[in-house]
């Protein structure tokens, strides 16, 4: 699918990953020289080569991917990304869902050669050129932070000492993270690649977290003995790097969890000779499930994690979720019954027997490991207290706060069905379930998340602190032991973390109090109620996201004006977290299109004046202080540009469609809708250019860590060259 607005593929290669991979690398899978290369981006403007650091193949590897997903074959993909096939293989199925995001498929596309462009080509380069020096000039050549830079910054001590302050009798005594520097996929395995380096430790405790998990897996960790003799490879550096960031951790007051999705399914071919262990099928008939109704399942998952607490005595423990959308137990994804072992069995059954095991396995290797399960998924999200009377006594019982609380946006009638800050929680599922786990004399967790969502995550934190107070203040009523504040995409060190360890203090302080501290303490004496004004101002527009499941998986939220128009339906559709494409069908779900588009723009209309305010503030705050205040800004402001944009976006798509059916090309109806589209053309170059700038300034804007970047600078450019060419072609 080469966008029309480059001149051909090859082009769209150069541009996709200039700056992003280096030029004679680029000139290799093409069959070109490196000058050749070079004069493909002089002739469309683009900015001088840079070096390109390793943290960008390294950290950056789902980035490249994306972008080269419609370009590139599988042969050369491979190479640009210097994997062998089954690294790769393993990138897709373990890096939280990468398959999914990118849609389950692979598009077709034939080997890339580099041509001498002719006239015509040279001709729309060039005037691409002339559009990236209007609308960019200087600004493209000037020094923009490098990406991932954010890694530095973070891993560097705090100017200040700090102390971790002691969990006391705190009713919400765990505040469990994920670390924003992470590789999700396989943390463990190079020890160059630190998920949690000292300085991100000592930050993280200075906001009162006391707990950090990882994404491991099972099989990469510990030896599979005479059932499964494959598993285990390079265990012992995993184990060896694990027990160094469990010693490093405990100096900050920081426990160390693993977070569990076990056991994972294994290829068809890996069943051949030992059948009796497979269980259900996934939906392709690729993977199958480790049967855990075997008796020889149960015995390695329990004998391995036995085996890793025992290596790594300081380990704090697990955060297992049993029914999450991988496929693990034949439970998992509710399809039991197509297993002959399983299916005179309940879901019940099931799960209640893998947390058993896991329990068993951290405590035979730990006693005093703690072991969280999460009713994420379990009975399709539905009531499970079955489930939960039927848990070992030890372990905590961990519920999502918000799931299923009721909500109306726009009129329109909806449930809670995702991690939101937008829907203050907690919901009754939550309720209803932690209230069987105190009768059932269990530990009770939140999950919750207080930095960003799924509703956007591409900033490190919104700063919307009264719904996060708001919160707080309603789970303190329910007298809970731990929350998990951080899921993927919501671990970096913020002032709604304070919040949050200075609201879980007991007894319960009072929450305006606290903002109000904490708004001088941000923004000093002069600062202090601009900034806190601010905060109320954002969360109330928040209040009107038009939360629905498909409108956080595959809107253009997270991508925001880097997300490219189209002059017709592509076809495809939106991803899960991946390419949003112009599928406004998938982004809006209950909502017709100009509700949609309406709560996005109600909340971007209300997001200005606490910027407004904001911007006060920061003028305001003491020199000490400005940096961090100029960064909340920073980010309030690149997510009011994506609000705005996807409001943008879906009526584009919403006239261009209505265009195409027009009856006639003189028509009343034609010209109104050519105007509106050429309308928000020019708005979303307005935004490109806007965030670009926020973009150059900051490498954490655009990030998160299982997906890395969305999107990098070069790409706001590339939709302004987009919208130019759209206005050409809907003005014909």
């Amino acid at each position: 699918m080469t966008s029309p607005h480059f001149p051909d593929r090859l082009h769209e290669f150069v541009w996709r990953n200039w700056n992003a991979v280096a030029p004679a690398k680029l000139a290799k899978i093409v069959g070109a020289t490196e000058q050749d290369i070079v004069a493909l981006a002089v002739s469309m403007g683009l900015p001088r080569a840079a070096t390109i650091a390793p943290e960008q193949r390294e950290r950056g590897y789902i980035t490249l991917i994306r972008r080269n997903w419609h370009l590139l074959p599988y042969d050369q993909l491979l190479e640009l990304l210097e994997m062998t096939p089954e690294r790769l293989a393993f990138a897709l199925r373990e890096d939280d869902f990468l398959w999914v995001k990118l849609g389950r498929l692979k598009p077709s596309c034939e080997r890339l050669s580099y041509q001498l462009p002719g006239e015509a080509a040279r001709r729309r380069a060039d005037e691409i050129r002339r559009v990236v020096n209007q609308e960019f000039g200087e600004a493209l050549q000037r020094r923009s932070e490098p990406r991932f830079d954010f890694v530095r910054q973070l891993s560097s001590p705090l100017p200040f000492r700090s102390s971790p302050k002691p969990a006391g009798n705190s009713p919400h005594s765990l505040r469990l993270v994920y670390s924003y520097l992470a590789m999700y996929g396989d943390p463990l395995s190079n020890a160059k690649l630190n998920p949690y380096p000292d300085g991100f430790l000592e930050r993280l405790s200075a906001v009162g977290v006391n707990g950090i998990w990882l994404h491991v897996v099972l099989r990469d960790l510990a030896p599979g003995g005479t059932a499964f003799p494959e598993f285990g490879a390079d265990s012992a550096q995993r184990l060896a790097n694990l027990r160094a960031l469990v010693k490093r951790a405990r100096r900050y007051g920081v426990g160390v969890y693993l977070y569990l999705n076990e056991p994972r399914a294994m290829p068809v071919a890996f069943f051949k000779n030992r059948s009796e262990v497979g269980g259900v099928l996934d939906a392709q008939g690729e993977y199958k499930a480790l049967c855990t109704s075997h008796a020889a399942v149960r015995q390695w998952m329990s004998g391995a994690l036995a085996h890793v607490f025992r290596q790594v005595p300081g380990l704090a423990g697990v955060y297992a979720i049993t029914a999450s959308e991988n496929l693990t137990n034949c439970a998992s994804l509710r399809g039991w019954r197509s297993c002959q072992r399983c299916k005179t069995r309940s879901d019940t059954d099931i799960i209640a027997e893998v947390v058993a095991t896991i329990e068993e396995g951290v405590h035979r290797g730990n006693p005093k490991g703690n072991v969280i399960v999460s009713d994420w998924g379990w009975k399709g999200h539905g009531e499970a207290r079955d489930i939960i009377a039927r848990l070992p006594r030890s372990v905590w019982l961990m519920s999502v706060s918000e799931w299923s609380k009721s909500i109306e946006r726009g009129g329109i009638q909806t449930k809670v069905g995702e991690y939101s800050i937008s829907a203050v929680g907690p919901g009754p599922r939550a309720i209803q379930h932690w209230a069987a786990a105190a009768q059932a004399g269990l530990k009770r967790a939140a999950e919750v998340q207080f930095n960003n969502t799924c509703e956007i995550a591409s900033v490190p934190y919104l700063p919307v602190m009264d719904l996060v107070a708001e919160h707080l203040q309603k789970l303190a009523l329910e007298r809970l032991d731990g929350m998990l504040i951080g899921w993927t995409m919501g671990g970096h060190p913020s002032p709604n973390f304070q919040l949050a360890q200075r609201l879980s203090d007991k007894p319960s302080p009072d929450a305006s109090k606290v903002l109000d501290a904490l708004a001088q303490e941000r923004f000093g004496p002069e600062g202090a109620a601009h900034g806190r004004k601010a905060w109320t101002l954002m969360s109330d527009a928040f209040r009107q996201y038009p939360f629905y499941i498909s409108v956080v998986y595959n809107s253009p939220v997270q991508i925001g004006p880097a997300n490219l128009l189209y002059p017709a339906k592509t076809g495809y559709q939106a991803t899960m977290w991946g390419i949003p494409y112009d599928d406004l069908d998938r982004w809006r779900g209950s909502y017709p299109a100009e509700v949609f588009a309406a709560q996005f723009e109600k909340m971007a209309e209300g997001w200005r004046p606490g910027i407004v305010e904001l911007q006060v503030a920061v003028e305001k705050t003491l020199p000490d202080r400005r940096d961090e205040a100029r960064t909340d800004l920073r980010f309030a402001r690149a997510a009011g540009i994506k609000f705005q944009s996807v409001a943008n976006q879906a009526r584009f798509i919403a006239a261009r469609d209505a265009l195409a059916k027009a009856p006639s090309t003189t028509s009343p109806d034609e010209r109104r809708l050519r105007k509106e589209i050429a309308h928000l053309l020019q708005a979303e170059i307005a935004l490109a250019r806007e965030l670009f700038t926020q973009v150059q300034e900051d490498s954490r804007i655009g990030f998160e860590p299982s997906c890395h970047y969305f999107y990098l600078p070069l790409d706001l450019v590339e939709k302004v060259v987009n919208c130019r060419w759209l206005l050409q072609h809907f003005a014909e």
